[in-house]
């Protein structure tokens, strides 16, 4: 595959974890143990493997239910924001070692999208609740199946 295309991906997985921090490495540790990417020989390797698959999913399915809470913090704020360019950071790095390509291209890449998705997920809901007159919970939902969606797509390719 031709790199640009993999670091196209590599932001575009970033940006799936600042929308929802977990559904990014579910998604990519599903695609890693269905062999859709070759983690075999790379340090990400265990990204594939059968307890990774089961908390991330678990992870990711309760991050979904998280974030319709009155309670939950910004994603802007401090740690939310480093566990997302931390999550975009290693699943960039895993569609990068999948396409043979530099891991820490992978992870700057997968960290940039992060904050992008972080920043311009948050500032899109707000308006978006706001400009619609809705409750959040309906954005919040559309979202999500945005950001499922997406993951989806770029773990495929």
């Amino acid at each position: 595959m031709n790199p640009n295309y993999v670091y196209a991906f590599a932001v575009g997985i970033g940006v799936v974890a600042g929308l929802r921090s977990l559904t990014a490495p579910a998604a990519v540790s599903w695609a890693a143990h269905l062999s859709w990417l070759n983690l075999h020989s790379s340090p990400l390797a265990f990204m594939g493997s059968t307890v990774a698959v089961a908390i991330f999913s678990l992870l990711a399915i309760g991050e979904l239910i998280a974030d319709k809470m009155p309670k939950t913090p910004r994603r802007t704020s401090l740690v939310p924001l480093l566990a997302r360019i931390l999550m975009g950071g290693v699943c960039g790095a895993s569609l990068c070692a999948s396409a043979n390509q530099s891991l820490l291209i992978g992870a700057l890449l997968g960290g940039t999208g992060a904050v992008i998705g972080a920043f311009g997920g948050y500032d899109i809901r707000r308006r978006l609740v706001s400009k619609l007159n809705t409750k959040d919970i309906f954005i919040a939902i559309s979202e999500d199946l945005i950001t499922i969606g997406l993951a989806c797509f770029l773990i495929s390719q």
